[in-house]
């Protein structure tokens, strides 16, 4: 949203000598991706500091820089294009929280948060799909779903948006009742709990579960919560919120409900939806043929038509042309086509639940032999190797007939492999893991590639 430095300062209650009138057209905490006229926030990471960069954002364009008062700039910085924020820890980053805050409260429309274990972009995707058949939307773009990228994307609104849905991530207990804080969501909506980043929850999935209720307990009194009803955790989020939660899954509780499910693995599913409630004036059925890989993406689409019923103006038949004109995107269960085989890269990330329906997906999708490449599993705590074994377990169950571990505890997941009677080799690197593939992939085979961000698995692919 396009806004005065004056008005910004009001906001995030800065002091400095710069031009009150000048105009921020855009916010930015990176220096590398500054445009002309973006607000640089020189925010303290991990590893950088912001204000080692402002100099070269203001060079490449910044309006201004907000940066830290106990900040001392070099002689080279025009110090009339800064927006210096009262000290302390973190204090630009919550200065940008606070004026993403002040944008959404003028922009004033509806916030549709989305959270889950797995799948949450997926689900994100298809929401934001289905309403943009008639509204004007703001999603979450790439992976901007945490403390810094929430914020970034509310000051992406526009008045011409008339929707926002955002996608909230957590590793930690509060993060998404500090999330939520800023972005002030209307609607909810939970796609599942597992054992994503259960090294930070002392207490497992159950832990995971209260950090995913969070987002619940922050609506307002009529915001409503859109749940999986085959998920008992999240199922157990709407006791006591009546009508204001809405179920969507499998089975008879759900009012938005998928029958007859055909999967067909990796070549998509095809099932007909029934609302048995009156969404927004709306109940009937329709078949649904769903492009997107595996069992668990009809999950996300039935999510998406419950949201897109009870947000009103949305023509079912609009919503059904969204959803199956939906494809894989980029290593998120893309299909690739090399010497008669194909590869699924779904190198984005993973953990255990993700990994289990992506192997169901494998399993029911026709090949000569089913290969899973399956790198590490990160941030699973003391219980990580029974994880991974459990998956290796998972994949002789499900008829995988090659299993190749990469890096770390997805030895676990190739021993299990093992003593289940199945084919496994484990490799230190994802370089190992593309040779093993060139050398051994046939014409016929399919091949799954998932695992963590940090093992970086898609490198595999450049041997190929």
């Amino acid at each position: 949203m396009k806004l005065t430095l004056g008005q910004i300062a009001d906001w995030i209650h800065a002091e400095g000598e710069f031009d009150t009138s000048a105009e921020a057209v855009g916010y930015s905490i990176d220096s590398r991706t500054i445009g002309a006229g973006d607000l640089f926030f020189a925010v303290t990471g991990e590893r950088v500091d912001g204000h080692d960069y402002v100099e070269t954002a203001l060079k490449d364009g910044a309006v201004a820089a907000v940066v830290s008062m106990r900040w001392l700039p070099p002689s080279t910085v025009d110090k009339t294009k800064l927006l210096c924020v009262p000290d302390g820890e973190e204090c630009v980053l919550r200065s940008m929280q606070r004026l993403a805050n002040h944008v959404r409260k003028a922009w004033g429309r509806r916030v549709i948060g989305v959270t889950g274990s797995a799948g949450k972009t997926t689900t994100k995707e298809c929401i934001a799909e289905v309403l943009s058949s008639r509204f004007s939307v703001l999603k979450t773009e790439g992976n901007l779903n945490n403390h810094f990228g929430v914020p970034l994307m509310l000051l992406r609104l526009e008045p011409e948006h008339e929707i926002a849905v955002l996608e909230m991530g957590m590793n930690h207990a509060g993060e998404i009742t500090a999330l939520a804080k800023i972005a002030e969501p209307d609607w909810a909506v939970v796609s599942n709990v597992g054992m994503a980043h259960a090294e930070f929850f002392s207490d497992g999935i159950e832990g995971i579960a209260r950090a995913k209720y969070e987002l619940v307990q922050a609506l307002p009194k009529n915001g409503i919560a859109f749940l999986n009803g085959d998920d008992e955790r999240v199922r157990a989020f709407g006791e006591g919120m009546g009508a204001r939660a809405v179920l969507f899954g499998t089975s008879e509780s759900c009012s938005v409900r998928a029958t007859d499910v055909d999967d067909h693995g990796f070549n998509g599913t095809e099932f007909l939806l029934s609302i048995d409630n009156d969404l927004a004036g709306w109940r009937g059925h329709m078949s649904v043929v769903l492009r997107l890989p595996g069992r668990h993406n009809v999950l996300n689409a039935l999510a998406a038509f419950a949201v897109g019923m009870m947000s009103g103006d949305v023509d079912p038949l609009g919503a059904l042309a969204a959803i199956e004109g939906m494809r894989p995107t980029e290593k998120r269960g893309n299909v690739l086509q090399w010497n008669g085989a194909e590869i699924v890269n779904d190198t984005y990330n993973s953990n255990p639940t993700a990994l289990k329906s992506m192997i169901a997906a494998l399993s029911r999708t026709e090949a000569q032999r089913r290969v899973l490449v399956a790198g590490e599993m990160l941030e699973l705590g003391p219980e990580g190797a029974r994880l991974h074994a459990e998956c290796g377990a998972a994949a002789a169950d499900a008829n995988v007939d090659i299993v190749i571990g990469v890096r770390g505890l997805a030895a676990e997941i190739v021993k299990s492999a093992k003593v289940h009677g199945i084919e496994a080799v484990f490799v230190e690197t994802p370089e190992l893991a593309g040779a093993w593939l060139k050398e051994n992939l046939r014409a016929g085979d399919v091949a799954l590639l998932k695992a963590s961000r940090g093992v970086q698995l898609e490198r595999a692919l450049e041997a190929l």
